[in-house]
């Protein structure tokens, strides 16, 4: 791991640096880890360490064993289709709400975000592609006006990216994710409400049914779950 700057905030630092770590796959889950030993490979004290790992904590990425250290937790199926239940809960009503409330501010929001997912994807980045593809919907979902629900969906967008849980690259390129997106964009363009809805839980199926199947080559009981099954009364 990278040592953290010190021109600003230490433990803001720690927990970046920890975050990267987890999405690489250099804090393996499972492993205990003192704050002592990961004070030691990011160049900090324990103090902002162990501050990092109680809001990493609090987001679910690691528990804390008391006076032992942490550990990284693994992504459980379940945790993975209620996350995508959740999803589909209020992605799709809100898509619709704001293709219903489309102005001119949101229109122009809604294409400049697109524009830059299409550029991150081209890079053939997968963290600037994820991080794209979570800002595209956002700016979407914003234009429903409804800020909680979209604060509620995005803490759970950012635990998918910093659990390093992503499509990009392993089963599919950047370009291929950001495709996905454009029967979304489309429909959100032409004002087509109903069409934005169904395209908006196409998508979240189809990422979930891609995650999982992904997911099931190094975990195998993740085979045992249908994923379209398990959302289907969702969809229909």
């Amino acid at each position: 791991m990278e040592n953290v700057r010190r021109t600003s905030n230490l433990t803001d630092q720690a927990f970046e640096q920890l975050r990267k770590a987890i999405v690489s796959g250099h804090l393996k889950p499972g492993e205990l880890y003192t704050a002592g030993q990961l004070g030691e490979q990011i160049g900090v004290s324990r103090t902002p360490v162990r501050e990092a790992l109680l809001e990493l904590s609090r987001l679910g990425l690691v528990e804390i064993e008391k006076n032992r250290g942490m550990r990284v937790v693994s992504t459980s199926i379940e945790g993975l289709i209620q996350g995508f239940e959740v999803r589909l809960m209020l992605e799709v009503p809100l898509a619709r709400r704001a293709t219903e409330l489309q102005d001119h501010a949101t229109l122009a929001a809604v294409k400049d975000t697109f524009v830059q997912f299409h550029e991150a994807a081209a890079t053939n980045d997968a963290e600037a592609t994820l991080r794209a593809d979570r800002d595209f919907h956002r700016t979407l979902l914003l234009g429903s006006r409804n800020i909680k629900a979209v604060e509620i969906l995005q803490e759970q967008r950012n635990l998918v990216l910093m659990g390093g849980v992503g499509t990009v690259p392993t089963s599919r390129t950047a370009l291929e994710c950001f495709e996905d997106h454009r029967d979304i964009y489309d429909a959100f363009i032409q004002g087509d409400v109903d069409g934005v809805g169904r395209a908006m839980a196409r998508h979240i199926t189809h990422t979930a049914q891609i995650l999982i199947a992904q997911e099931t080559q190094s975990r195998p009981e993740f085979a045992e779950v249908d994923a379209a099954r398990r959302l289907d009364w969702l969809t229909h």
